[in-house]
């Protein structure tokens, strides 16, 4: 989605950000990311403040709103400073959290504030106020026939670990930004979906699970739900790369394909031993 400048809004919406703000005094447009069609930090009166927004009339802006909602109940998240509808635009204030994204290769320093930030995602309950579609909905055409219904869950999960929606903060603290695809899901979902960020950092999917089990959600979960999410997001992303083929989905496929590689050698070596 092409990005609108902050100066490029109607004054009408830069003016109503502005009565929170205070007057902005320079804008620095987000270089990554492609689902806003605004996103940036503005420099104010008050502070640096990240906004988001996109017009009133866009099918997405639902989108925005549903993430402002959501973000004011998920641990470790920016704050929800204001929403604001003026000029035909949906502008959302959150916090700005100073940091830099983290390095998920092996031995890694920011290995154990992950493990520590998926720790207390996983201890979040879905706001059931929030009307969302479910993991498990979410990727029904995906499952493999006869899947259990592990992959059923009510926690809240960000779903979208990609280290540019983390930040480490000067303190070692890591944050979490972007929680648009939030849904209901199993306690470990976050971290499963970390174990494929892991590998395509350079882990094997061995070490990746090695480290996933030190959230005790992930080390609670039944390895055949696990299995069951392995194969799931494999099917799922091989379809996103056939249909619809971006530079960093080749990647992210390939992690998916070697954890489920791995999961199912797992599995027939404990049936083999069993047997």
């Amino acid at each position: 989605m092409e990005r609108v400048p902050w100066h490029d809004l109607p004054a009408a919406a830069r003016h109503a950000a502005e009565r929170h703000t205070g007057q902005v005094d320079k804008a620095e447009t987000a270089d990554h990311g492609v689902m806003s069609r605004l996103a940036c930090t503005v420099h104010a009166r008050s502070g640096r403040v990240f906004i988001k927004g996109t017009l009133l009339d866009d099918p997405s802006a639902w989108v925005y709103r549903h993430e402002a909602q959501v973000a004011g109940h998920a641990p470790l998240a920016p704050r929800v400073l204001w929403e604001v509808e003026a000029g035909g635009w949906l502008l959302v204030g959150y916090e700005y959290v100073d940091g830099r994204h983290p390095d998920l290769a092996p031995g890694s320093a920011d290995l154990g504030p992950l493990v520590r930030t998926l720790t207390a995602m996983s201890e979040a309950s879905w706001p059931e106020s929030i009307r969302k579609k479910p993991l498990r909905s979410r990727w029904a055409d995906f499952l493999p026939e006869g899947a259990p219904p592990g992959l059923e869950g009510r926690a809240l999960a960000h779903t979208d670990m990609s280290p540019l929606n983390m930040l480490v903060t000067a303190y070692g603290e890591l944050r979490f930004l972007d929680w648009a695809l939030a849904c209901p899901a199993p306690r470990w979902a976050d971290t499963a979906f970390t174990v494929l960020r892991l590998i395509s950092a350079g882990h094997t999917p061995e070490q990746a699970e090695a480290l996933a089990h030190h959230v005790p959600a992930y080390q609670a979960a039944a390895p055949a739900d696990v299995t069951t999410f392995s194969q799931t997001v494999r099917t799922a992303w091989e379809s996103r790369e056939r249909t619809d083929p971006m530079p960093h989905r080749a990647t992210l496929t390939a992690a998916a394909q070697a954890w489920d590689a791995h999961r199912a050698l797992a599995v027939h070596e404990v049936g083999r031993t069993s047997s």
